[in-house]
């Protein structure tokens, strides 16, 4: 059964400096390729565009496609595949003139070919006001290099029927950029400061066990009195959690996943063969 080594790439999106944040995770993809490192993942929004405050923001969501050119370029030269975190891409209609915001990911394979692309829908609360969710798209699996891999951003972890929408269409890896603070909950940090921590090293081993998948998280990296988790890591089922980076500095960590727990587990949990049989009783979750 395959083995495929993963970086996780916790990088910080400095504000407002797109093009040093570019040079800093293109630096650290290259690393991730002369260790032989099959996939490199990066954190939601790792340009640091969407910062709303700068009434500009806008302008810097113009060219969100020069970067994802180059980061296919980049996979080519270096024969990896990337997923590169999310962009906040600006899309404007020829004729009306409409502009829509979306925050949308990409897998891209060692060919430098995009396999999917991955736009985010369950928004976090401060970031309706200024982005589109892709509201009734079907959640999409894809063939990749690793098999058949299911995207999602952030927020989107805390909807077990989007995992399930991708388990039913035979995914096996779930990836799962992010920009999650753990001061983003005002009320939930007054209860526990800890308490977003305590939500992430949850959910992303759960997720594994009851899809019978494994789970790979990369969250950004940044000041940790700015209220920055890090925590990125990948699970698979029976050993939960591997590789997390345990505080919030920049980093990578390079996990190998072994996709014969995968497989185990669907062997002793059987939630794949339950969900593909004819009677199962939450078909409206994963059938449309």
């Amino acid at each position: 059964m395959a083995k495929y080594k993963i970086a996780i790439i916790q990088l910080y999106p400095k504000p407002y400096n797109i093009d040093n944040n570019h040079a800093r995770a293109v630096a650290r993809i290259r690393e991730a390729s002369s260790r032989g490192v099959q996939l490199a993942v990066l954190p939601e929004f790792h340009l640091g565009e969407l910062y709303p405050p700068n009434p500009d923001f806008r302008n810097d969501c113009k060219n969100w496609k020069q970067y994802l050119d180059a980061y296919r370029a980049l996979a080519r030269e270096c024969h990896i595949c990337i997923v590169p975190g999310s962009f906040a891409e600006l899309h404007v209609d020829a004729e009306s003139g409409e502009e829509k915001l979306v925050n949308a990911t990409y897998f891209i394979n060692h060919h430098g070919d995009i396999c999917g692309r991955y736009e985010k829908k369950n928004l976090w609360h401060p970031e309706r006001e200024h982005v589109q969710g892709s509201k009734n798209q079907p959640h999409i699996a894809f063939d990749t290099p690793l098999g058949k891999v299911g995207m999602l951003i952030c927020w989107d972890l805390a909807f077990p029927e989007a995992f399930r929408e991708l388990i039913s269409q035979g995914a096996k890896i779930i990836i799962v950029p992010a920009y999650w603070k753990l001061t983003d909950p005002e009320i939930g940090v007054k209860r526990n400061p800890l308490a977003e921590q305590i939500f992430l090293d949850s959910v992303i081993v759960s997720r594994t066990y009851e899809n019978t998948c494994a789970v790979v998280f990369c969250n950004a990296a940044g000041p940790a009195e700015e209220g920055f988790a890090g925590l990125s890591q990948a699970a698979v089922p029976f050993l939960g959690s591997v590789g997390r980076l345990a505080t919030s500095d920049e980093g990578m960590g390079i996990v190998e996943l072994d996709m014969s727990l995968v497989e185990d587990a669907e062997l002793d949990y059987k939630v794949r063969e339950d969900m593909a049989s004819s009677d199962w009783h939450y078909q409206s979750v994963t059938q449309r």
